[in-house]
């Protein structure tokens, strides 16, 4: 089993920053990737940044962040990080923290969770 514990939310300006963590623990050599998505009301859920957790450590970004957030990993703390530049109030969502695998040239499947954490854009 995989815990993943997040953190990091809280309220912030447009124009702001954030960074959020995800620290992973248990059997995480189920794992290969890591990932957030987030959820805003009336909206569906989006896939956000998810990175490998292997060699290379390959990043992939929804468009609608690429070049505002940036998806990191340090693997002796077996913690993800989230850093988001620019936010917009249209980031506003509960930002989760997912882990799952994704074997070479197949579909990311993330079965494991952790808490949202709020991430609130607002003047």
């Amino acid at each position: 089993q995989v815990q993943l514990v997040g953190s990091g939310g809280g309220l912030v300006q447009p124009g702001g920053s954030l960074r959020l963590s995800c620290a992973a623990s248990g059997t995480i050599s189920s794992m290969n990737a890591m990932a957030w998505d987030r959820q805003a009301p009336g909206k569906q859920r989006e896939l956000v940044a998810y990175i490998a957790t292997g060699p290379g450590g390959s990043t992939y970004y929804a468009d609608s962040v690429k070049g505002r957030f940036t998806i990191s990993r340090d693997n002796a703390k077996n913690t993800v990080y989230l850093q988001m530049n620019s936010l917009k109030p249209e980031d506003t969502a509960v930002y989760y923290c997912r882990g799952g695998s994704k074997p070479p040239g197949g579909a990311l499947v993330l079965e494991y969770w952790g808490q949202g954490t709020q991430v609130t854009v607002s003047s």
